[in-house]
């Protein structure tokens, strides 16, 4: 469908609309009195979500690609129908191929507190059968209002059970990592990537200060990210996942990630809402799961 064509079925004036966004890829601009908000079709991607006279909560690379067949780096990927790299075929791409599929508009609603709500659909398709052997709908659904909701709800279309891991893989926007705090982590379990040793987080509060890539167990507690240079909170909460990843490359990795500048790392921090390691998901026929992540200032 084309630009002009999404604009007469589904744009509002002042409103929504769709527009060529970079690298000519689909984009969805949202502006209601709560938020600014802009979605890729590309993906499902969320890339931004900018409260009224606030600073943006989203971080996006400023070297990302924007071109179908590669990941967008920032904002929010979906990562489906597997959470990394895949268990038994490393050709096949990292988290999965939804960030890398081309989504359709399932739906928009103005909410009746104002919030803007829009459904994003993929199904299963010949392409997708190459990388996973199922038959499935998948939908997400993102809410932009005081707070930006996003829930991804995957239905099994087919005859077979089938498995899957998932995230919600977020990069908030920070000022410099020196400058932040995560509180909701308290003795909590958590293994770090590679490891299969369970560490237990005694601290109340996370201080970033290296490389992170903590895979937190057992865990449904809303995480706080304290700013203190931008003088902002931002809460996250989640539902559907017992797994929370927090994530930073540190400084010796980005310089190996060819889409983040070399310093990029200072300023974002990933906490995901996340279906993996023993929160694997299972759908029967017929059968639906939903994953969610919503985030606001407080």
């Amino acid at each position: 469908m084309t630009i002009a064509a999404l604009n007469q079925q589904f744009g509002i004036e002042e409103q929504i609309f769709f527009s060529e966004g970079n690298g000519g890829l689909p984009f969805i601009t949202i502006n209601n009195h709560f938020a600014k908000a802009i979605i890729s079709l590309y993906g499902a991607h969320v890339l931004s979500y900018q409260p009224i006279g606030e600073e943006e909560v989203l971080w996006m690379s400023d070297q990302s690609a924007f071109e179908a067949g590669k990941p967008i780096r920032g904002g929010v990927p979906v990562c489906f129908p597997w959470f990394g790299p895949h268990a038994d075929d490393n050709q096949k791409p990292q988290h999965g191929f939804a960030r890398l599929s081309f989504w359709s508009i399932k739906w928009i609603n103005v909410l009746a507190d104002g919030a803007t709500e829009i459904g994003l659909i993929l199904s299963s398709n010949e392409e997708t059968k190459k990388m996973w052997p199922h038959d499935f709908v998948a939908t997400i659904t993102v809410t932009v209002g005081e707070k930006l909701t996003i829930s991804l709800s995957v239905k099994n279309t087919g005859t077979d059970t089938f498995t899957y891991t998932d995230a919600l893989h977020t990069y908030f926007n920070v000022s410099d990592l020196s400058n932040i705090t995560i509180a909701g982590l308290q003795n909590t379990g958590y293994y770090e990537a590679g490891s299969n040793e369970l560490k237990t987080q005694e601290e109340a509060l996370l201080l970033i200060a290296k490389e992170e890539n903590r895979r937190y167990v057992n865990h449904t507690n809303d995480c706080i990210i304290e700013d203190r240079r931008l003088a902002r909170t931002i809460a996250v909460g989640k539902t559907g996942s017992k797994i929370t990843v927090v994530w930073n490359p540190g400084e010796a990795t980005t310089k190996n990630i060819g889409d983040i500048a070399d310093d990029g790392y200072k300023t974002f921090i990933c906490v995901e809402a996340v279906n993996a390691l023993d929160d694997i998901i299972t759908v029967a026929p017929g059968n639906e799961f939903s994953t969610g992540t919503s985030f606001g200032l407080i």
